[in-house]
């Protein structure tokens, strides 16, 4: 399953909507087919290793429709799931589409009447609201309200050509921050919306990871992290939104390189350091790390790394590579499932400090999509990548002294380096952000580690610079292909060059020390 949504009771989890194949073919016939679609409700208890399963036919319509759609926003507050909108085939509708819908389900009584093989039609209530007709956003808590963050609304059939090629598409991001309060007691369901926070140029974003966190003042909060596409350029951003209850705030001194799609997240707090750390498992991502050096792939590949992103008490933000990488191109669509009675917060975030155990199991990683190779999506025939099919259970091991977390000094500076175009016939631009004119020196090496070229840049200053460069005698390296980027109509040569770029600013970083948190591993189930 990938790309799912999910509530839990009493060690067993309910799953709902998904897709069972893998990344989407680039074709609009293949792309989303039904046959992908999971049109059934599965309960799964992990610990003893069993599997339910009943049909969504006995279902109204409608629920139907919604309940097998991919890309859902979804939070469980007690015994309810609340599911808003999400993308897949309607027949009401004959053509793909971003359903208008809020869907409660009593948890516990889906699941015990699944398991004991009973109707389970009355435990699920649904409203039709357009504010909800949603995909590839977050659906959050933050004390009483809830937070629909980011998304899009995407009607029609996916094409990577864009929207004026047949059969053509919708494509509107929210560019929103929607809130609003459920009001729920068990037989009504009904919805208030607060005004949205609108911002077209930081709220531009779908497909990744918003995650409850503590905030330095010990507040509940939610921090938007990554995300696609920027406004002005096909990439993912690299800075990330924070959102409190009375707002939100963009942090452009802070750049996450690592897992900029939607993957499974741990979120752990330490209040007695005042330390919010946030790991990601897997997924995609614009850069990756080999042998120690930082590579961008504007391809956007898929990737191994495991990463965390902490705050530490003054704000300040900056990204770890741990010492340990999922055993596969993993994680994309994957979600993070707790272990019920972990310590944590009322918003679901681990208390790292009440961990009293050099080892604990704190949750499990599910599903998501499993690639064959980084970049498939131009080659894709529907079998270079599936569901996942493995459960992994999640420890946190605390007191060691062997794991190391390598920080990524990129991620506390402001330099925020981009090469294009990349890959390229050996003639790129390198841009970067400078806050004052320091010695700026470049090195740029082949995928083998040997130097290429290095020189100290001249005449450079405050703000935005850019240099161009060619590169003399370097052999082609292989090209590579685009994952899902729906909207595309850039092509590509097939002759291109792939090199790493390093840029190395003598003042844009602040190197800080050991965080409390030693290490996270994931071990096969």
């Amino acid at each position: 399953m990938q790309s799912f949504a999910f509530g839990q009771h009493a060690g067993k989890w309910l799953i709902v909507g998904g897709r069972l194949d893998g990344l989407h073919r680039r074709q609009p016939f293949a792309a989303f087919d039904i046959a992908g679609h999971n049109n059934q409700l599965i309960v799964i208890d992990p610990a003893n290793q069993q599997k339910w399963s009943a049909p969504l036919t006995s279902l109204p319509v409608p629920l139907q429709e919604q309940l097998s759609a991919t890309n859902m926003q979804f939070h469980q507050e007690g015994s309810f799931l609340y599911i808003a909108g999400g993308y897949g085939y309607s027949n009401t509708a004959g053509d793909h589409i971003t359903y208008d819908k809020l869907t409660a389900i009593d948890v516990p009584a889906v699941i015990n009447a699944i398991v004991a093989g009973q109707p389970y039609a009355t435990f699920f209530r649904q409203i039709t609201d357009p504010q909800f007709a949603v995909t590839g956003g977050h659906l959050s808590k933050i004390y009483d309200t809830y937070y629909l963050v980011g998304g899009q609304r995407f009607m029609g059939r996916y094409n990577p050509m864009g929207p004026t090629h047949g059969p053509g598409f919708v494509q509107e991001y929210t560019d929103q921050i929607r809130s609003f309060l459920i009001f729920d007691n068990g037989t009504s369901l009904a919805a208030g919306h607060f005004p949205p926070a609108t911002d077209p140029a930081n709220l531009h974003r779908r497909d990744y990871n918003v995650t409850a966190q503590i905030m330095p003042n010990g507040q509940e909060g939610l921090t938007a992290f990554s995300g696609v596409f920027q406004p002005t350029v096909d990439l993912p951003f690299l800075n990330c939104v924070n959102i409190d209850s009375s707002g939100y705030t963009v942090n452009n001194d802070f750049s996450q390189y690592y897992n900029h799609y939607h993957c499974a997240v741990l979120p752990l707090y330490s209040a007695q350091n005042n330390a919010m750390h946030t790991v990601f498992f897997g997924g995609i991502a614009q850069f990756y790390d080999s042998l120690g050096t930082l590579v961008q792939d504007n391809n956007v590949p898929f990737v191994k790394t495991i990463a965390r992103v902490t705050r530490t008490a003054d704000g300040a933000m900056s990204e770890y590579k741990l010492p340990v990488e999922m055993p596969a191109l993993l994680g994309a669509g994957s979600e993070f499932i707790p272990l019920e009675g972990v310590p944590a917060y009322a918003n679901g975030v681990v208390k790292l400090d009440d961990l009293t155990a050099d080892s604990l199991l704190v949750g499990y990683i599910y599903g998501g999509i499993a690639s064959t190779a980084p970049n498939i999506f131009w080659i894709n025939t529907g079998v270079e990548s599936s569901a996942n099919s493995t459960i992994f259970k999640v420890f946190v091991v605390k007191n060691t002294s062997s794991a190391v977390h390598q920080l990524n000094p990129n991620s506390t500076g402001t330099l925020r380096m981009r090469v294009f175009p990349n890959p390229n016939n050996g003639v790129f631009g390198l841009q970067f952000n400078l806050e004052k004119v320091g010695p700026v020196r470049l090195t740029i090496a082949d995928t083998s580690g040997k130097i290429i070229d290095r020189e100290l840049l001249q005449g450079l200053f405050p703000g935005e610079n850019i240099v161009t460069r060619r590169l003399q005698n370097v052999a082609a390296g292989r090209h590579t292909s685009l994952p899902w980027k729906p909207n595309r109509n850039r092509r590509r040569s097939r002759r291109s060059f792939r090199n790493k770029v390093h840029c190395d600013y003598s003042h844009g970083f602040t190197l800080s020390g050991a965080c409390t948190f030693a290490s996270s591993l994931i071990r096969g189930a």
